[in-house]
């Protein structure tokens, strides 16, 4: 049996590795998929989404996402994933149509259609999700689980001095989800960058996911190489030396599996009005806001037995995956 999943997400190089890694896998079935705007303008993650799902088989619905944040101006980063999003690769055209759904009405449409058992990843801003609440308030009852990457707790930033890009691109939309969701059955799980700063690429993991183009002869091993080589670039420039920071996968495997990391209860609210933290997830460590916890948050993370479960599932599925 097969675990429904539907993918939100701005694609985005390591969403393109999350994306991929999911449909490596016979036991899940991806039966939608999102293109929200936050890394690039959401055209752009459209067609990334379109031509990824082309080449890797994916006959679910792809849906058009809201062109903007709920309130704030848009913002990309275009410099740290190439102003098409995937770095340096180039994708062919979409050989196939976008689902003529809004991206929020696929949300409400998947998750009725799988009433308890569908699970949610956010993997970018939560634009789409926040417009799907207003449709169906009832989703955080109708998921199986909800998984997001996103946020900051007791870490720096990646935006801001303290807000992660998935929140800082559209907070409103963030803070609806997280207090819509605090009456859900199961408490969505937070994969914020203290635990996915963990996962970290290096020449050798380069070299073992540019060796997939030739094991397998399938096309995303060299888009997925030429993307993260872009993306070592745009690390070695800001500071980090050679190397990548991966955060998607790390939730979505987490997702499927229940492993590589263990997680914790705790109340997360979104700062919304600060001048200097507009954007930062808030944790209450020690419970001055009376509030119950609201979000498993991601913790102990296993980034070597991750990275390699992440590569031995793209090679198995790359080659069971590529044309014939």
């Amino acid at each position: 049996m097969t675990l429904p999943v539907l993918i939100d997400c701005d694609t985005g190089i390591d969403d393109a590795i999350a994306l991929t890694y999911l449909a490596c896998r016979s036991d899940v079935e991806i039966i939608g998929v999102v293109s929200t705007g936050g890394n690039v303008p959401v055209p752009a993650v459209h067609r990334n989404n379109l031509a990824l799902a082309d080449l890797l088989g994916i006959s679910a619905p792809i849906s058009l996402g809201a062109a903007r944040p709920l309130v704030q101006e848009p913002m990309f980063a275009d410099d740290t994933h190439g102003p098409q999003g995937l770095g340096h690769a180039v994708l062919p055209d979409p050989g196939r149509s976008e689902d003529p759904r809004s991206g929020a009405q696929l949300w409400v449409d998947t998750a009725r259609a799988h009433p308890g058992e569908l699970v949610g990843l956010v993997l970018g801003p939560h634009t789409n999700l926040a417009l799907a609440l207003e449709i169906e308030p009832e989703l955080p009852r109708l998921l199986r689980r909800l998984h997001i990457m996103g946020g900051a707790i007791n870490h720096r930033g990646n935006t801001g001095a303290t807000s992660e890009w998935n929140f800082a691109v559209d907070p409103e939309a963030a803070q609806r989800v997280l207090a819509a969701f605090s009456g859900a059955p199961v408490r969505p799980v937070l994969g914020s960058l203290e635990a996915t700063e963990s996962v970290r690429f290096t020449q050798d993991t380069l070299d073992r996911v540019r060796q997939f183009g030739a094991s397998t002869g399938h096309p995303v091993a060299m888009i997925l190489t030429e993307a993260l080589r872009f993306y070592f670039e745009f690390h070695r420039a800001d500071g980090f030396g050679w190397t990548a920071h991966v955060h998607d996968p790390l939730v979505a495997a987490h997702a499927v599996t229940g492993q590589f990391a263990a997680t914790r209860p705790l109340a997360v609210d979104v700062e919304l009005a600060g001048t200097l933290t507009r954007g930062q997830s808030v944790g209450d460590e020690l419970g001055r806001w009376g509030r119950e916890p609201n979000v498993d948050v991601l913790r102990d993370v296993q980034p070597e037995s991750f990275i390699e479960h992440l590569l031995a599932t793209l090679g198995d599925g790359l080659a069971r995956l590529a044309p014939r």
